[in-house]
């Protein structure tokens, strides 16, 4: 185990999603690994924390605070929401969340990355932003499916397909119930994937990506640099 020190690097990621989604008792398992018995909307911006061994079991292995930022997702928080998008105030991964029994929410995912990389560009339709912007990225995404356990009960869900805007981003996807512990219990795929992103998470602050991008101050077209 290595040694906590007694100030901790942290890492910022944002959560984003249509209200109601369950990103709130999402955040709440990852951080607390139990799940919230009585979540309540957002309003504004709520941050969890959770201590993360990164590169667990290397001669590299160094604690890491991850700070989950919960961005209140209904539209009438929009304009207000810039705020938490302050570059300059470290982004340094983003956790896209949508409801695996409504469509419309995973649509929707692209709505929020042009919410947060063209800030100055209205987006009303989906088709008026280009998914390749963010085809090369430096920021890692991981793309979370919530609900699985309605989603079960439907005849349409496919367990073995992805989420289309996971195909484009090249992202990994995970999915779960947040009201079931043992969806992120240790030797599942989904800790496996969540673990392996917050260290990519890790590996953008300590390389600087996020801030060196030349995208940060305009997202008009540019590519951002892959983070492997």
């Amino acid at each position: 185990m290595a040694t906590v020190d007694r100030a901790l690097d942290k890492v910022k990621i944002l959560v984003l999603g249509d209200s109601g989604v369950g990103k709130t008792s999402l955040v709440h398992l990852i951080a607390k690994n139990a799940p919230l018995k009585k979540p309540s909307w957002t309003m504004g911006c709520s941050v969890e924390v959770k201590l993360h061994e990164y590169k667990e079991g290397t001669p590299h292995q160094k604690s890491f605070f991850i700070e989950m930022w919960d961005v209140g997702g209904h539209p009438n928080h929009e304009n207000s929401r810039g705020v938490f998008y302050n570059p300059f105030n470290g982004i340094h991964g983003i956790l896209l969340v949508h409801d695996l029994t409504n469509r419309k929410s995973e649509s929707n995912l692209k709505k929020w990355l042009a919410e947060v990389f063209q800030r100055d560009q209205k987006v009303q339709e989906m088709n008026e932003f280009d998914i390749e912007l963010y085809a090369d990225r430096s920021v890692p995404i991981l793309i979370v499916g919530t609900k699985l356990d309605i989603a079960e009960s439907v005849r349409t869900y496919n367990a073995n397909s992805q989420s289309s805007i996971t195909d484009e981003l090249l992202a990994e996807e995970i999915r779960l119930d947040c009201l079931e512990a043992r969806s992120i219990n240790v030797g599942s795929s989904n800790l496996v994937k969540l673990t392996r992103f917050f260290d990519k998470v890790i590996e953008n602050k300590i390389n600087g990506f996020f801030r060196n991008s030349p995208a940060v101050s305009r997202r008009t077209g540019s590519k951002l640099s892959h983070l492997d």
